[in-house]
């Protein structure tokens, strides 16, 4: 197994936490969680990454179709607004991009987006051929603002954001309470030799707009944990797809209540393995 897959692995996830505040804890994944009582959420979603539709010697396909089942089966018990798929779609076929949307993305029932990741191997042109909006984008859902940005090129080179979007789009939501970004590949790098990319001036940037209140990123299936810079929350979602990081696969659920304070928690979809068991 690689170096990149056993980066950061639950132990250290929870070395990490464990010196966090609980005021900065309150923010940290959950597996069981809900918006406290009496508030309502104004917005919620599902976040998924690195389903690699198309990677040999996996159950891609079963793999999608899990996902579209936990996702409506999800919004069924408790509606979602929308989803974000947050990079490696496809397994290094971007001709095959057309065929995970049509297939199985489009079968949500509700309005889904996606960003590439260093396996889609796409540009802004493939991009907008498949998904209608280009590698950068940006909306609005009951004034919350997204930022999605790629990370990576068409050769599956890891690259950092394009700053001048990121600038634009963060002024465009400078009024809003709550703006979120979501990129596949961090930033940052939490230790040296990461699989990651370092991008100060990005987090220098991030920073700067007090309305950013949290990362979004897939890329290392082992981690589904946070983690910070200064006081900004990193989320990541583990996997629904692949043939390695943890053991389950499943999706993250965020929650943002009227007052602006967000809610997330990482769903275990797959249901295996059962967690912390002990055979002495």
């Amino acid at each position: 197994m690689s170096d990149r897959r056993i980066f950061l692995k639950g132990s250290l996830a929870s070395i990490l936490l464990a010196g966090l505040s609980k005021s900065v804890l309150a923010l940290a994944p959950k597996m069981h969680t809900s918006l406290p009582m009496g508030a309502k959420a104004k917005l919620r979603f599902a976040i998924a990454s690195d389903g690699h539709y198309g990677q040999p010697d996996t159950e891609y396909k079963k793999d999608h179709e899990n996902l579209v089942q936990w996702i409506n089966e999800a919004h069924d018990a408790n509606p979602l607004d929308f989803v974000i798929i947050n990079g490696d779609l496809v397994h290094d076929q971007p001709e095959l991009l057309t065929e995970v949307k049509k297939n199985y993305f489009d079968k949500f029932k509700v309005p889904f987006y996606a960003i590439p990741g260093n396996h889609d191997h796409a540009d802004a042109s493939i991009w907008k051929s498949v998904f209608g909006y280009e590698d950068n984008y940006s909306f609005k859902k009951n004034d919350v603002g997204f930022i999605l940005a790629n990370t990576s090129d068409t050769k599956g080179k890891y690259i950092c954001p394009d700053n001048d979007f990121l600038k634009r789009e963060l002024e465009k939501f400078k009024d809003l309470k709550t703006v979120l970004i979501v990129l596949h590949i961090p930033p940052h790098f939490w230790i040296p030799e990461s699989p990651f990319v370092d991008c100060p001036e990005t987090i220098s940037l991030l920073h700067s707009y007090d309305n950013v209140k949290a990362v979004f990123h897939g890329h290392d299936h082992s981690l589904d944990a946070v983690f910070y810079t200064n006081k900004l929350p990193h989320f990541f979602d583990a996997h629904f797809g692949g043939n390695w990081g943890t053991q389950y696969k499943g999706y993250r659920i965020v929650e943002v209540n009227e007052a602006g304070k967000l809610t997330t928690y990482q769903v275990n979809a797959s249901k295996n393995p059962i967690l912390n068991t002990t055979t002495f």
